[in-house]
C-alpha cells in the first residue's frame, strides 16, 4: 500500500500558494485494508476514506468508464492493480495530475507523467487525456481556474476540445447543481472575468448562461458607459466586486443587474427603457434553473429593480428617500442594504475611465437609513391608537415621520454629497 499527495494540494505548493486541503490517493489497496487499518469509509460513488487522525479524505487509486451523456454518466472501477499514473490520467488538468510522496521529508519527490510541472511553468492550463471530454464539468473547472490563476492561459488544443463538447451537446447535460457551485466559486475568484471570457470562447455560455451570453455587442449610450458594449461592463463590474471583496450574493447581483439589457427592442438603443423589470424577470428564470440560493436570488433582483433609483437618489428628497428604502426592504435588513449598496458602487465603478470614481449615494443612504432607524414607530403607533386611527392610517402616520426625520437629517437634503 503506497500513500501519495495528488491534485490541488501538490500544485499550490509547487505556485508558492497557501495549501488549504489536501487530497491523498491509496495505491494497491482494498476497501477492507483500509477499514482494518482504522480509516473510516464515506465515499458514495467511490470508495473514500476519513483518516483516522487528522480526518482528512483518502480515495483508493481508480480508472472510470464513460457510460452516458453528463456529469454522472459513469462507471467506477478501482482494485489494488490500479496504478498511480493511471489514476492521475483520469483528472482533468496538468497542473492537477501530480502527485508527490506523503513523507514530509521529501518533498522533492514528484511523480509527473503528464508534464505539470513543465505547464504549471509556462502559465498553462492543458488537459490530461482526451477523457476530457468525458465530463462537461471540466468545461466549468477550466473556466473556473483561469478566474484563479490570472496570469494563466488555457491551451489552444483543450480550447478546441471544449468547443466540440460544446457542439456535441455535453454541455447540455450539465446538472444545475454543478453549474451553480462552479459558477459561484469562479465568482469568488481573483478575476471572475476571466470565467465568463473562457466559457464564451469555447461556447458553453450560450448554453448554461443564455441571458448572461446574450449582452455581449448589445449598445449603452456612451455618455453614461463609456466601455459602450455591456458585456464588457457586466465583467467590468463583477471584477469590480472582487476588487472590493465583496461576498457572493453582492458579485452575483454585479452578474445579474443589467440581464435586461440583452433583451432591448432594437429601434430604441442604446437606450434600455424598461430593462430593469426585464433584468428581475430574466433573473427569476436563471435562479429556479440553476437553483441558486435564496440569500442571492433576493439580493439579485433588487439590485436589478432599483439600481436606477439608488444611483439617482441624490436628488431625492425625504419622502422618496423612504419609498425607496422601503423597496429595498432596508428598514427590515439594514444588512442586506448595506450589500445592496455595495452591488451599485460596483456598477458604477465597473466602466472605462470610473474605477476611481467616488460612491456619494452608498453614504447618504446609509444616513437616510440611520434617520428612519431612529423614528419612535411605538410612540407613534400608540398616539394613532389613542385617537382611534388603525391600519393605514397608522402607516401613513409613520412613514410621514420618517420622511420629516430623514429630511432634517444632516447632510441628506436633495444634491447633499
Amino acid at each position: 500500500m503506497q500513500i501519495y499527495m495528488v491534485g490541488g494540494a501538490v500544485r499550490d505548493r509547487l505556485l508558492g500558494r497557501p495549501v488549504n486541503d489536501h487530497d491523498w490517493v491509496v495505491v494497491g489497496a482494498t476497501p477492507e485494508q483500509m477499514q482494518a487499518q482504522g480509516y473510516l469509509p464515506v465515499g458514495r460513488d467511490f470508495p473514500v476514506f476519513l483518516h483516522p487522525a487528522t480526518r482528512e479524505e483518502y480515495a483508493l487509486a481508480r480508472t472510470e468508464r464513460k457510460s452516458g451523456r453528463g456529469y454522472r454518466g459513469f462507471v467506477v472501477e478501482t482494485s489494488p492493480d490500479v496504478t498511480l499514473e493511471e489514476d492521475l490520467s483520469r483528472r482533468d488538468l496538468t497542473i492537477n495530475a501530480i502527485a508527490s510522496s506523503a513523507d514530509p521529508a521529501s518533498p522533492a519527490v514528484l511523480f509527473d507523467p503528464y508534464g505539470g510541472a513543465r505547464d504549471l511553468a509556462a502559465r498553462v492550463l492543458r488537459h490530461v487525456t482526451d477523457a476530457f471530454r468525458e465530463d462537461p464539468v471540466r468545461i466549468l473547472r477550466v473556466a473556473r481556474f483561469a478566474a484563479r490563476f490570472t496570469d494563466f492561459s488555457v491551451a489552444p488544443e483543450t480550447l478546441q476540445l471544449m468547443r466540440e463538447m460544446v457542439e456535441h451537446g455535453e454541455a447540455d447535460h450539465l446538472v444545475p447543481e454543478r453549474v451553480w457551485q462552479e459558477i459561484s466559486r469562479g465568482l469568488m475568484e481573483a478575476v471572475p472575468s476571466r470565467m465568463f471570457e473562457v466559457l464564451r470562447a469555447c461556447g458553453a455560455l450560450a448554453v448554461i448562461l443564455p441571458e448572461v451570453d446574450r449582452l455581449w455587442g448589445v449598445p449603452q449610450p456612451p455618455l453614461y458607459h463609456p466601455e459602450v458594449d455591456t458585456g464588457v461592463h457586466a465583467m467590468m463590474v463583477i471584477d469590480m466586486a472582487a476588487r472590493l471583496q465583496a461576498p457572493l450574493a453582492v458579485r452575483f447581483a454585479c452578474l445579474g443587474h443589467d440581464l435586461g439589457k440583452g433583451s432591448t427592442p432594437a429601434e430604441i438603443l442604446p437606450r434600455h427603457t424598461g430593462h430593469e423589470q426585464r433584468s428581475v424577470a430574466l433573473l427569476k428564470g436563471l435562479c429556479e434553473r440553476l437553483r441558486v440560493p435564496t440569500e442571492c436570488k433576493e439580493l439579485a433582483e433588487v439590485v436589478a429593480r432599483e439600481h436606477g433609483n439608488l444611483h439617482r437618489s441624490s436628488d431625492f428628497g425625504g419622502a422618496a428617500l423612504v419609498r425607496l428604502l422601503e423597496r429595498c426592504d432596508a428598514i427590515r435588513k439594514p444588512e442586506r442594504f448595506a450589500e445592496i449598496l455595495l452591488a451599485c458602487e460596483c456598477d458604477v465603478r465597473g466602466r472605462l475611465g470610473k474605477e476611481e470614481q467616488p460612491y456619494p449615494q452608498r453614504q447618504r443612504l446609509a444616513q437616510a437609513l440611520a434617520a428612519v432607524q431612529s423614528v419612535a414607530t411605538n410612540t407613534i403607533a400608540a398616539h394613532a391608537a389613542s385617537i382611534g386611527l388603525t391600519g393605514q392610517k397608522v402607516g401613513e402616520l409613520i412613514h410621514a415621520a420618517r420622511a420629516e426625520a430623514v429630511a432634517h437629517w444632516p447632510g441628506i437634503g436633495p444634491g447633499a454629497h
